[in-house]
């Protein structure tokens, strides 16, 4: 069964606490960046591997190994784009669509022994990138294909919320395959 597509414009979190995770944006210390993407990607392997990952919890919830994938592409992305901000005045970011990308990508059929290495090397190039950004660059622009304006500094607190909210629904979905 497919997913639903996810249409949630999630830029409101750089100003609100998220209630599904708890992701609380204005607490996050720019300078700890590196730090906080190697914390999470070391997370995701055994969540990645474990006998059930590929196991939707619901017909309606991606599975870990599902999660896994995403986020790889999520670091990926991310670093990307955040390269352009530092290397390219005010650049325009292509519209991703992720849901798009789970089926064409066929993420709950990959491996999961591979992915599990991959998202702990996305997750590295990006936390080597979030640790460059030098002091005068924080302020630098990008635009996402929507109009949503980040600079370096809200694209930081942005991005770091999704791999954060992802562990909470892997956590929630782990819950429910496992009866607790």
């Amino acid at each position: 069964m497919a997913i639903e597509p996810d249409s949630k414009n999630w830029t409101w979190v750089l100003d609100e606490v998220c209630p599904e995770c708890g992701f609380d944006a204005s607490s996050v210390d720019r300078l700890r960046m590196g730090e906080l993407v190697r914390a999470n990607a070391a997370q995701w392997p055994g969540l990645i591997t474990a006998p059930d990952a590929a196991d939707r919890p619901t017909p309606s919830q991606w599975s870990a190994l599902e999660y896994g994938c995403h986020i790889r592409d999520v670091f990926r992305l991310f670093d990307e784009r955040l390269r352009l901000m530092l290397e390219t005045d005010d650049p325009d970011f292509e519209n991703w669509d992720q849901d798009v990308t789970a089926v064409e990508e066929r993420y709950g059929e990959q491996d999961p022994e591979t992915v599990a290495v991959e998202v702990v090397a996305a997750g590295e190039r990006c936390a080597v990138r979030w640790e460059r950004v030098g002091d005068d660059q924080w302020a630098r622009a990008g635009f996402r294909s929507d109009g949503s304006a980040f600079t370096v500094d809200s694209f930081a607190r942005y991005f770091l919320h999704d791999p954060v909210h992802h562990l909470a629904d892997v956590d929630r979905g782990n819950a429910i395959l496992r009866g607790s």
